[in-house]
């Protein structure tokens, strides 16, 4: 199979067709409508194995995080996904791995009404980018920069479940079956929180998704706004999986430093607060609240059973630290 056979067997017209594309794959470009009184949202992820996941992943599952971990970027700015390119490179064409790997993709694509409407293909390690573009009201996306004083922060769910499952492929930990098939599944098939970005519009002042851990994307938050943040971390939402496994000291590092949860955290105002939880519940998104926005220059303080904990590992960052 050379590359033209493989877009067209494994990805032209596969998959959902929205009408708001023009033109998809087989052409030098797609050509897609944007939404009267909507801004374009755009962005691109690249996966490297060895690096972002596990040699030994199964080919599914690596179609879906592929795909999910820019939607999970998406739902930080409160978009709505719409279209994706993939570039994908391969050091063979190994035709059942592309059978499972596009399913995998094309799956959680039509689950989020997403279409793939264009690419490349080239030899190589393997390799996955993702270009994914989705649209939001003009004036409404949610920024990073926006978090002031006395701003409430939250995040939708459980932290830690994702490292916890890296560590288990690692190293011998000793890990329950049941829990074991859970962590895996959050770190295989991770599910982007494209409803809780939207209820997030209008109500959230910052926003950003936890793809490299707590303080590393907090701190993104802090820095462009300007401010500090003190996190209680008694608050943050924790899976049985991670307390039956570890002991308390021991989750530390991977509730405050490993990613991969693809969790939004996200600030409020105070005045917003209440009707923020209303709506959360209204909309069946679960989210806690962890800490409080103070003054600063970005720093984090952590309260740990009322008493301030000293911690400095900052979290995940290319080029300075081990991949999986």
């Amino acid at each position: 199979m050379k590359e033209f056979e493989l877009i067209n067997r494994y990805f032209k017209g596969r998959g959902i067709t929205r009408r708001d594309v023009n033109l998809g794959i087989g052409d030098d470009c797609a050509l897609v409508t944007v939404p009267e009184n909507c801004q374009l949202a755009i962005t691109t992820d690249t996966l490297v194995a060895g690096v972002h996941f596990f040699d030994d992943i199964e080919p599914r599952a690596l179609g879906h995080r592929a795909l999910a971990v820019n939607l999970s970027d998406l739902a930080a700015m409160g978009a709505e996904p719409t279209w994706v390119s993939v570039a994908l490179t391969l050091p063979n064409i190994d035709v059942e791995w592309l059978e499972e790997f596009t399913e995998g993709m094309h799956e959680i694509a039509e689950y989020f009404n997403v279409q793939i409407i264009g690419g490349d293909t080239t030899q190589g390690p393997l390799t996955i980018t993702i270009c994914a573009k989705g649209t939001v009201p003009a004036g409404k996306a949610l920024r990073r920069s926006g978090a002031k004083v006395g701003d409430w922060v939250y995040v939708t769910g459980p932290l830690g479940d994702a490292g916890l499952a890296i560590e288990a492929r690692k190293q011998d930990i000793k890990i329950d079956p049941e829990h074991l098939r859970y962590v895996n599944q959050r770190f295989d098939y991770p599910t982007p929180r494209v409803a809780a970005g939207q209820v997030l519009r209008g109500l959230a002042s910052s926003a950003i998704d936890i793809s490299d851990g707590l303080l590393a994307d907090l701190g993104h938050i802090l820095a462009l706004s300007q401010v500090s943040a003190c996190i209680d971390v008694n608050k943050i939402p924790t899976s049985d999986a991670l307390r039956a496994t570890l002991e308390r000291d021991q989750q530390l590092p991977f509730i405050l430093n490993y990613g991969d949860d693809y969790e939004l955290l996200f600030t409020v105002t105070d005045s917003h607060k209440n009707m923020l939880e209303m709506k959360l519940r209204q909309y069946g998104v679960d989210a806690a609240c962890i800490g409080q926005i103070k003054s600063g220059e970005g720093e984090v303080e952590l309260m740990l059973d009322g008493e301030k904990l000293a911690y400095d590992d900052a979290g995940f960052e290319h080029f300075t630290k081990e991949s999986v």
